[in-house]
């Protein structure tokens, strides 16, 4: 336990974090209305489109699920993963 907490203690200057919820929740009923995705599906593309101001081809979107990586490369993301 106390690795994997050093680890993410490592890791997370390097990410973003999306804190603005009302954007993310609006986004992701956009994309329902867009793509089969389930809702918690639709909340993690609309935060990644959030956290890559609406360019997406400059952030690349990590997921091993195959409907969610469609959705992701069909708003513009390069996938890794699937």
């Amino acid at each position: 336990m106390q690795r994997a907490r050093s680890r993410l203690a490592l890791l997370s200057p390097t990410w973003a974090e999306v804190s603005d919820l009302p954007s993310v929740r609006e986004r992701a009923l956009e994309l329902l209305e867009t793509h089969p995705l389930t809702a918690r599906d639709a909340l993690q593309l609309a935060a990644a489109l959030l956290a890559a101001e609406d360019r997406p081809r400059d952030l690349p979107f990590v997921t091993l699920n195959t409907e969610l990586a469609q959705a992701a490369r069909m708003e513009g993301f390069p996938v890794v993963g699937r």
